[in-house]
């Protein structure tokens, strides 16, 4: 039976987790295994006792494959999947502490807003049916001001001419306008709205460690200083509705709850995927004599948050010692004894991603829920065209790849998008004159359309 991708990650076995993978991912069982087996080791560290518990630090796993087999697709569709905070980030973008540039910890306060965010998102959908309420309350009072306002209606002599308690008047008429609003008739009306001022204080100071913490300060306290403040919009309902829904939302959702919670997630489910760690090694284990702020010394101020320590945010303190960090790399002109032994001891388990074949290939544009030949096709389909890839003709195009990649630099699968584009370059520009046909890709079309590029090593080199 086909395992429900609304279950959360962490109820998934591993099993259930290559085979999410599989969807998507072509190949690259090692890989896919190794990082099932960490998530779900996660799930099972929450089950020890408290004793047991502390003491389980999660292995940490470097990815060693060239581009385009893989490693950042699996990151991807692993942060799909999981309910835990989850955070991708190339290594290249940060500088040792005192230079100019972002300081590694950055990565645990984004991931710690990543997390904020997602919690404040899931209460916020809990609370969703509370708010729309709120929301379509104040709209009528927008759109009726007279009824939203009780008078005196104690002379009981005071009834519409229709013979109607005008009380009743009053709330036939309500509901008639909200049986309107719900079915989108006033979507374009326009209405007044105070608009609560949004401005954002504070100054752009680049490259300093913690600036985007005094940042948020400044625009923290420009919000108490400025609440209560106000100007009247003309907006139409629709826009109104938005704001309106922020604000609701807004007030519904506890914040101390969701960075308590936030919190507690990214201490004890959080995921970093380090990309490009390979960038930030020593080439051939060469030492220059000067600084290499974006180098050894990144690898430096790597090294305790892997091992744990505690990062400031403005949500408070953050403990890394139970995040998982997954680092991945290609290695062409380092590897990975490269790094400085510290950070090697750090990432136990290494996993090395295959080069890909041309049968892999063949599957990539076939298999996965997401092929790339279901989305030309989908994509021409939109414009009344209708496109047939035969078998002989995926399989040529898979062989061409393979082929270029081996004759020019090996980019892996991205090698298909640039071979797909360049095939179907004069369809996709006159597709909108060939709607209502249908069009087969044979293997003897694709040998016309990229036959001459192929032949053409400097051409190839170029355009493919």
């Amino acid at each position: 039976m086909p395992y429900s991708v609304t279950k959360k990650l962490d109820e998934m076995k591993p099993k259930q987790i290559v085979e999410e993978l599989n969807k998507y991912i072509i190949g690259q069982d090692k890989a896919k295994r190794t990082i099932a087996v960490a998530i779900r080791n996660r799930t099972r560290r929450k089950r020890l006792p408290d004793n047991i518990r502390d003491e389980v630090s999660p292995k940490n796993i470097i990815m060693i494959g060239p581009t385009g087999v893989g490693k950042t697709e699996i990151a991807r569709r692993i942060a799909k999947l999981s309910n835990a905070p989850f955070i991708k980030v190339e290594a290249t973008k940060y500088t040792e502490v005192g230079y100019v540039g972002r300081d590694v910890e950055s990565i645990i306060r984004d991931l710690m807003g990543i997390a904020v965010q997602q919690v404040k998102t899931e209460l916020a959908e809990a609370q969703a049916g509370k708010v729309a309420e709120r929301v379509e309350e104040r709209l009528l009072d927008l759109l009726l001001p007279s009824i939203g306002n009780k008078p005196d209606v104690s002379n009981a002599t005071d009834i519409t001419p229709a013979g109607v308690p005008y009380t009743d008047s009053k709330h036939i008429t309500r509901e008639k306008f909200r049986t309107m609003l719900r079915e989108g008739n006033f979507d374009e009306r326009e209405v007044e709205v105070n608009v609560q001022s949004r401005k954002k204080v504070g100054i752009e100071v680049l490259g300093q460690a913690n600036m985007e913490d005094l940042q948020d300060a400044m625009q923290s306290l420009g919000s108490i200083f400025g609440s209560g403040k106000g100007h009247a919009r003309k907006l139409t309902v629709k826009r109104a509705r938005e704001i309106f829904t922020e604000e609701e939302t807004e007030k519904a959702v506890d914040t101390d709850r969701a960075v308590d919670e936030a919190k507690e997630r990214v201490e004890q489910m959080g995921i970093v995927f380090l990309d490009e760690i390979d960038k930030v090694a020593k080439t051939g284990g060469s030492s220059s004599g000067g600084p290499d702020v974006s180098r050894e010394g990144v690898q430096r101020d790597i090294l305790p948050i892997v091992e744990g320590t505690s990062v400031s945010t403005k949500w408070g303190v953050i403990d890394t010692t139970h995040i998982l960090f997954i680092a991945s790399g290609a290695f062409h002109v380092s590897k990975p004894s490269d790094l400085i032994p510290e950070l090697q001891g750090r990432f136990p388990l290494r996993v090395e991603l295959d080069d890909l074949s041309a049968s892999d290939f063949y599957r990539i544009l076939t298999e996965p829920a997401n092929a790339i030949t279901m989305q030309y096709r989908e994509l021409l389909k939109t414009e009344g065209v209708t496109i047939i890839f035969t078998d002989d003709a995926i399989r040529r195009i898979s062989d061409i790849a393979y082929e270029v990649n081996n004759t020019n630099d090996n980019i892996g699968a991205r090698r298909l998008f640039t071979i797909m584009e360049k095939l179907l370059e004069e369809l996709s520009f006159s597709a909108d004159e060939l709607s209502g046909q249908e069009i087969t890709i044979t293997d003897t079309y694709v040998n016309e359309r990229l036959g001459d590029v192929i032949q053409n090593q400097d051409l190839s080199k170029f355009i493919l």
